[in-house]
């Protein structure tokens, strides 16, 4: 693997120098494949800590972004509230029509994608924000439609939405082997080149397929997987795959989906999935140390 540079104002740092000087508790992967950092979209997400952490990381780092908050912030300004749906099934989705496709662009991949480039510029680490759309970083299919209950009826919802099926991941590992840090945001490519919306769990499990990589913290606004959502003192420390898919059968609405995207890491290969806060003063570090929820 080549030399992985990360870069600041006076001088350039190899990969074997960020070893020697990281923190305590920030390791690497002993395969040599990136940590995968899905960074979630609330408001309360302590961006500057998550930085501040990947600045002493010892291993590639791939980012993935949310942006839920800019984007609904967005869409009120705009007079165009966010929709969802919930299919007969039970999962909660966002209904993406063109207008939807528009405000991600402005939100996900404009104002949380660029400000969260420049960030890491401030700290030393060289990312570059990319699309789905970009080099074909992320491809998909769309959904042939959302069956869902309405008026008593079962209908049909098409819209701009779709699942993730592969990576390019000789782009992306041409980017770390040269000391990039790629920061990615939905919308990726559908079959046909057009920009679509899709779940940023989805688009981790892909990434995690094609780069092989073990490890995936997963930064919330809470402090792991809560028995109570309204009790931080119901922290589950540990997961397990079977208890995941009792959990998803109970569940319904976001919660449902976020399960079920759980297992398929699991089911992709990972061995080490946290999720854990993302509000705390050190975010990475945290998760790192074993605070938050181990699944698996």
């Amino acid at each position: 693997m080549a030399k992985y540079r990360e870069r600041n104002d006076r001088d350039v740092v190899t990969r074997e120098q960020l070893h020697a000087t990281a923190i305590d508790g920030i390791d690497h992967n002993d395969d040599g494949g990136p940590i995968i950092v899905k960074i979630g979209g609330g408001a309360a997400i302590n961006l500057d800590g998550i930085v501040a952490d990947l600045t002493e990381l010892a291993t590639p780092c791939v980012i993935v972004a949310g942006a839920n908050a800019v984007r609904n912030e967005m869409a009120e300004r705009l007079g165009t509230p966010t929709r969802t749906l919930t299919s007969v099934s039970g999962y909660t989705s966002v209904f993406s029509d063109t207008q939807a496709i528009d405000l991600i662009l402005m939100s996900y991949a404009g104002l949380r994608n660029r400000r969260l480039v420049e960030l890491c510029q401030q700290h030393g680490v060289n990312a570059i924000g990319l699309t789905g759309l970009d080099g074909r970083v992320v491809e998909g299919t769309r959904n042939k439609g959302i069956r869902v209950h309405e008026g008593g009826k079962t209908l049909i919802k098409r819209d701009h939405s779709g699942r993730p099926r592969r990576a390019n991941t000789a782009l992306l590992r041409l980017l770390l082997d040269h000391g990039y840090t790629p920061v990615l945001t939905i919308p990726i490519l559908d079959e046909h080149g057009h920009a679509i919306n899709t779940e940023n769990d989805d688009m981790v499990a892909v990434l995690q397929r094609g780069l092989g990589a073990t490890r995936i913290i997963q930064l919330i606004e809470a402090p792991g997987f809560l028995n109570d959502r309204e009790d931080p003192a119901s922290l589950v420390p540990h997961l397990t795959r079977a208890e995941l898919t009792q959990r998803e059968r109970e569940s319904e609405g976001r919660m449902r989906r976020k399960l079920l995207s759980l297992t398929r890491l699991l089911e992709a290969g990972a061995t080490d999935v946290t999720l854990s806060d993302g509000r705390v003063e050190h975010p990475i570090r945290d998760a790192l140390n074993g605070k938050g929820t181990r699944v698996g």
